[in-house]
This record gives structure tokens, sequence and C-alpha cells, in this order.
């Protein structure tokens, strides 16, 4: 089972990747960009073969180790799952 887990800096902490990225785009001619935040998503390949454990399974990979919870937060994605 597919699992995607994205990771995004949490409102309010800054964010100079993003930044950068908004001026390059700003300079590439695409001024009508606002706020840039960049992020990161995994794309996890489980044995599990329920959606619930699957889930319970990347959300505990994320606080774990893809995601800093002080300053980050994540969601999960179970391919073919409907969200809660």
């Amino acid at each position: 089972m597919k699992a995607v887990v994205t990771v995004m800096l949490k409102p309010g902490v800054l964010d100079p990747q993003g930044k950068a990225i908004g001026q390059a785009l700003a300079h590439l001619g695409f001024g009508d960009v606002g706020e840039v935040r960049a992020g990161k998503v995994f794309e996890l390949e489980l044995a599990q073969t329920d959606p619930v454990a699957a889930r319970n399974a990347a959300e505990s990979m994320a606080r774990k180790l893809l995601a800093n919870t002080v300053i980050e937060s994540f969601k999960v994605e179970i391919a073919g799952a409907a969200t809660p």
C-alpha cells in the first residue's frame, strides 16, 4: 500500500528556502506569485494491506523521523483510501 507524507513548516516559522524560491520566481517574470512555502513529500511503499494500519504506520514514521514536529506539521494520504 502506498502512503504519501507531506511535511510543511508550521505557520509563523521562517522559511528562507521558500523566500528564495519566491524571489527567483519574481526574477523569472512570475511576479503574481504571493508567499511561497517549501516542504517535503515522502512516498512510502508499505507492506500493510489495511488502510488504517498503513496510516498509523506512516503517521508514526512521520512523528519519529520524517517531520520535526516542533516546527513542522505533516499530513498522511493513503492511496485508494478515503481521507478521515
